[in-house]
């Protein structure tokens, strides 16, 4: 398949292990600006150590990740971060004792400027940047259509209204490239239509660039502009998802083959 002109999201050769165990080997992906990309597989195949790799939790053995011409490989989670990289992990993680609205300024305080000891001071400057990033905060619970929780303990919500205080929290980094990981798991169907309008939303209003690990297949086929398949850490098929979910491979990687059987 022919790669995207000029992607924002660039891996090549990327193997990683652990122990004797290839967790990844030789994969390619490239993902382009304003794409929503779906990276799926069974269980184990190395979804979110892709994942983990470009957020800098991980070191790879070798390959090259580079977003926007920049190298993540050799950068530290928090410069990852700043360089507009926000994802969500499959375990939802709120943190409890913080409403939802406070789970979300957390989440900006990496791009907030004032110093910790003028903040300290309550100096004026300080003080109006923190307004205006709770303002934002509030604004951005709105968008995942949670503004009239903001004041609620996060961790007493249920789980289809945390997963979208993640959201909301690893937006208010203002990234360009967003990952998320099952952010369909644990939700009924209506909360998953929901979630998928909301991650469509995010795309065409802020030209996000997103990046989707995802069990769910209707999520998949509705929001995918393109598909990549991983198994037992390799790359056994990439493309459109109407071509994907007919592909032998990929048929075979989640159902098994006749043999199998």
């Amino acid at each position: 398949m022919t790669r995207p002109p000029a992607p924002l999201l660039d891996i090549a050769g990327l193997s990683i292990r652990f122990g004797g165990l290839a967790a990844l080997t030789e994969v390619d992906l490239a993902v382009g600006a304003g794409e929503i990309f779906a990276l799926i597989g069974p269980n184990g195949a190395g979804k979110t150590t892709v994942f983990n790799v470009l957020t800098g939790l991980y070191r790879a053995a070798s390959g090259r990740v580079r977003f926007d011409g920049h190298d993540l490989l050799a950068r530290a989670p928090h410069a990852v971060a700043r360089l507009g990289v926000a994802r969500t992990f499959q375990n939802t993680e709120v943190f409890r004792g913080l409403s939802a609205l406070d789970n979300v300024l957390i989440g900006a305080h990496a791009r907030l400027r004032g110093h910790v000891i003028a903040a300290a001071l309550g100096l004026p400057g300080v003080r109006r940047e923190e307004a205006r990033a709770r303002d934002r905060a509030r604004a951005l619970l709105g968008r995942v259509g949670l503004g009239d929780v903001a004041g609620r303990d996060a961790a007493g919500l249920p789980l289809g209204l945390q997963k979208r205080v993640e959201l909301a929290r690893a937006l208010a980094l203002e990234p360009r490239l967003l990952l998320l990981d099952e952010p369909a798991g644990g939700l009924n169907p209506t909360e998953t239509r929901t979630l998928m309008a909301v991650i469509r939303g995010l795309r065409d209003e802020r030209g996000l660039t997103i990046v989707v690990v995802e069990h769910d297949m209707e999520l998949v086929m509705g929001i995918s502009d393109r598909v990549a398949v991983l198994d037992h850490g390799r790359k056994i098929a990439e493309g459109e998802p109407r071509h994907i979910v007919t592909d032998a491979a990929v048929v075979e990687a989640y159902l098994g083959s006749e043999e199998d059987a």
